[in-house]
């Protein structure tokens, strides 16, 4: 099976957060054409990568793998490195702090082989120094 490029990522992300979202608006949040959207869902879902196009419940979220990652920023990197993080469909919010870390990133995945591969792809950013990730293992109160 090919390899996801960053836009089918981008699109699966958004079908995620709304299954029902349109042509346009997939294309406004990928960046991309409408042409360029119709075109990639329509392989995804040929090569299986979408099997279907559903609600999503508070149950759902038990199998996701989820984590908070603080991140210390090169000097002046700080708006190239947030800019290349909201390009990751996986990161769920960026938040800036005080103290030790400069950023904290919470990541949400659907498999630790998943989760691996946004964890590469964060360390690999240029402007990150150090990182530092705590995987979230249950909720003790929502």
């Amino acid at each position: 099976m090919p390899e996801l490029t960053t836009t089918d990522r981008r699109l699966i992300a958004a079908l995620r957060e709304n299954a029902r979202a349109s042509i346009t608006e997939l294309a406004h949040i990928a960046g991309v054409s409408r042409t360029t959207v119709k075109t990639r869902i329509d392989a995804l879902v040929s090569d299986g990568r979408i099997r279907k196009f559903t609600i999503e419940t508070d149950a759902d979220q038990q199998d996701q793998v989820r984590a908070i990652t603080t991140i210390e920023l090169q000097g002046s990197m700080s708006r190239a490195v947030i800019r290349t993080l909201r390009a990751i469909p996986e990161v769920s919010s960026i938040h800036s702090t005080n103290g030790a870390w400069d950023l904290v990133v919470e990541v949400r995945a659907e498999s630790l082989q998943q989760f691996d591969r946004i964890l590469r792809e964060i360390r690999e950013v240029k402007g990150v120094l150090n990182s530092e990730t705590s995987l979230l293992l249950s909720s003790v109160i929502e």
